[in-house]
């Protein structure tokens, strides 16, 4: 043999490690902020049903007329398959009401937490670690 068997078990070790931390860091959700929601009503611009995740984009009309448009991060479709989500329940024109964790760097956007469908149908999304995302009732 070429190398020695710790040599060889410290090899696999690391490439483990390796594959392990790339695993999570796709998963990570350190760009959301954890302190607070965001509550507003919008219009469905783009519902996205594509993996690896769900993309929901919504215009937002503030006090004064003026439009922002978010783009909010739903979880994988497999997850959203398994507790009854389907392609078809969001349609670009539906009028919504959203709750989300924004992004840290203030941009319009955020990871979907939970949303009310036009006929009243209120639906969290199956967020790992949801828990950790503190609801308040800020309106943007």
């Amino acid at each position: 043999m070429i190398f020695s068997r710790p040599i060889q078990w410290a090899g696999l070790s690391l490439i483990i490690l390796v594959i392990a931390g790339t695993a999570l860091a796709h998963h990570s959700f350190a760009v959301y902020d954890h302190t607070r929601t965001l509550n507003f009503k919008g219009t469905v611009t783009r519902w996205q049903w594509s993996n690896p995740h769900a993309y929901l984009d919504v215009d937002v009309k503030d006090g004064s007329g003026v439009i922002k448009h978010y783009t909010l991060e739903g979880t994988s479709i497999n997850m959203l398959q398994r507790v009854g989500w389907r392609s078809n329940m969001i349609k670009a024109g539906d009028q919504v009401t959203v709750i989300a964790a924004p992004l840290l760097n203030g941009e319009p956007g955020g990871l979907l937490l939970e949303i009310t469908l036009p006929n009243g149908d209120r639906r969290e999304l199956p967020v790992p670690a949801a828990q950790t995302f503190k609801r308040t009732q800020e309106q943007d």
